[in-house]
């Protein structure tokens, strides 16, 4: 039974992992190595980064020759992360993936970190800087995609204003870009953006003064996880579930909640178990010598939208993976 168990766990990852190419399948031939340190750095703590470990963990079980260190920073500020990276370069880590939240001027920093270990980003990109790959979603296309729900949502155009957390983080520009693209010649108005620091109490507290603010205001849209309960909170509080629609990304429960309740229109969802695994495995083989995993410079996973018609059987599928997973945990 326990084979079994492991089998059927193999076959849903699979599934889950559905477009991973073969340059980061399998594992290295030959004799038997030294156990790599590799390093994940997330931006905060959160459900969807914890997804994000648990792809990070399935990977280092499933390699065997991978120490993981994952950590999140205690505070909400690139300072936090860099105390971090610094750390893990003085302790001799092989390598680490970061998720920057000042790309821009996180810059020099992740260069010196990048000429003493390898350095990769992952969910969101220093473009700038000497990171050997970005590994994570296309967020030019996700934002698209959700420009594409507010025009389903809202096809008679309307006032909406955008919710952010990191304003500096590539993703975040990348979505907002996206999402600028994809409402160009629409009837849809962005009327404003509210920058919450990744704090969900302030991002609630955004949502509460927009509605005062805009008593015409057709939509809102959360560019991050936490956002969606926010927004929702804010919007039932008001009375206005319904009149104003709600647009956001990744799959918090209470987001996903929302959208089978209804009071959600729809939100646009990463891969995040996929991103954790690529990144530990591909900078495992690229360490062990095969340079063709990180040469691209960028691996992208894909991104999809989620309405109430579709809802139900992700959520099925989600919480029976998850699951098996965390049993696996040692």
């Amino acid at each position: 039974m326990k084979k079994l168990h492991r089998f059927i766990l193999a076959l849903c990852v699979v599934a889950l992992f559905q477009g991973c190419d073969n340059k980061s399948s399998g594992t290295a031939n030959g004799a038997s190595q030294k156990k790599l340190r590799l390093a994940f750095v997330a931006n905060t703590a959160d459900e969807y980064w914890a997804i994000v470990h648990l792809g990070c963990d399935y990977a280092t079980r499933l390699l065997g020759d991978v120490d993981l260190d994952f950590r999140f920073p205690a505070e909400h500020t690139a300072k936090a992360q860099q105390e971090i990276l610094s750390d893990l370069v003085a302790s001799g880590v092989d390598g680490i993936a970061i998720s920057p939240i000042d790309a821009e001027n996180q810059t020099d920093f992740l260069n010196n970190i990048a000429a003493k270990t390898l350095l990769v980003c992952a969910d969101s990109d220093a473009e700038k800087s000497k990171r050997t790959c970005y590994i994570g979603t296309d967020n030019v296309v996700a934002g698209k995609q959700a420009a594409e729900l507010l025009k389903a949502a809202l096809p008679q155009g309307g006032k909406i204003i955008l919710f952010v957390g990191y304003p500096n983080a590539q993703n975040t520009k990348d979505r907002i870009q996206g999402i600028q693209n994809g409402l160009a010649g629409s009837k849809i108005r962005i009327v404003d953006t509210l920058v919450d620091d990744h704090k969900s109490p302030i991002a609630q507290k955004n949502a509460e003064d927009a509605l005062a603010k805009y008593p015409d205001l057709a939509g809102m849209v959360g560019i991050y996880g936490y956002h969606g309960p926010a927004i929702l909170t804010a919007v039932r509080s008001a009375g206005k579930v319904g009149q104003v629609k709600i647009i956001c990304f990744d799959e918090d429960s209470d987001t996903l909640a929302g959208i089978a309740a209804g009071d959600i229109y729809g939100t646009v969802v990463q891969k995040p178990l996929k991103i954790g695994w690529q990144a530990i495995v591909s900078m495992d083989k690229y360490l062990r010598g095969d340079k063709t995993q990180l040469s691209d410079g960028k691996i992208l996973t894909s991104s999809r939208v989620l309405t109430k018609d579709d809802v139900a059987f992700f959520q099925e599928q989600r919480k029976t993976m998850l699951l098996k997973l965390q049993d696996q945990r040692p």
